[in-house]
């Protein structure tokens, strides 16, 4: 069992940034893919960041390629999502997720292969 806590979001006006963090607990983070995706009310949720157990490997969706940046700190059990450049488009609740995988390059980048997720932090980019 794996537990997630998101912290970071709140509200922004559009050009601004924040970064949210997820610290992990109950199994060992080195060996979990983590991500972040985000969902808005009536749409699916997204994978919009996802990184491999060693931090080598990332992936990003289009949308927010170039302005997101998701890192880790397998020391800290946590993982962040760096967010620059927010646009309005961006308001949605944010969750981290995570699923335990057995090579360390693998990137998880659809929902329904997480196992774990967080409760989600609200993120609001104002225009």
């Amino acid at each position: 069992q794996v537990q997630l806590v998101e912290s970071g979001g709140g509200w922004v006006q559009a050009g601004g940034s924040l970064r949210l963090s997820c610290a992990a607990a109950g199994r060992i983070f080195s060996q979990l893919a983590m991500g972040w995706s985000r969902q808005v009310p009536g749409k699916e949720r997204e994978v919009v960041a996802a990184i491999s157990w060693s931090g080598g490997n990332t992936d990003y969706a289009d949308s927010i390629k170039g302005r997101f940046t998701i890192s880790r700190d397998n020391a800290k059990n946590t993982v962040y999502l760096q967010m620059n450049s927010l646009k309005p488009e961006d308001t949605a609740i944010y969750y981290c997720a995570a699923v335990a995988v057995p090579i360390y390059t693998i990137v998880v980048v659809k929902t329904s292969q997480y196992d774990y997720w967080g409760q989600g932090t609200q993120v609001t980019v104002s225009s």
